[in-house]
């Protein structure tokens, strides 16, 4: 499932904010680094810095659709050793064991209630 892209509220009131700022002046300068201009920067970088984080999220997804298939591989090649193993050398041996089985004459028997009359 691919993670949500985000947006900003905070950058697209500040994109409408520059414009009616520069329907007052195209220069406006408020005094103490205020400027129109170094307004404009900030949201420039942080529109660039949003779309490197949408853009590493789809990145991400990449690689969890590549690792996912990979274990997918894994766990099958993991089930067909064992069941080599077992189709070698029997569900009740040594090897069967070190290779991560429960030797068949080891197993639990299910215990059956009896029937309620």
């Amino acid at each position: 499932m691919a993670r949500q892209k985000r947006s900003s509220k905070v950058l697209e009131g500040a994109n409408r904010r520059a414009t009616g700022l520069a329907s007052i002046n195209a220069n406006l300068d408020l005094g103490g680094g205020l400027t129109l201009a170094s307004y404009r920067a900030a949201i420039g970088d942080t529109k660039a810095k949003l779309d490197a984080y949408n853009e590493n999220l789809s990145s991400v997804d990449a690689l969890l659709n590549a690792f996912q298939a990979s274990e997918r591989t894994l766990r099958d090649l993991h089930e067909r050793m064992l069941t080599g193993v077992a189709t070698k050398h029997g569900k009740d041996s040594d090897e069967y064991e070190k290779a991560g089985g429960v030797r068949k004459s080891e197993r639990k028997r299910p215990v059956r209630k009896p029937a309620i009359k």
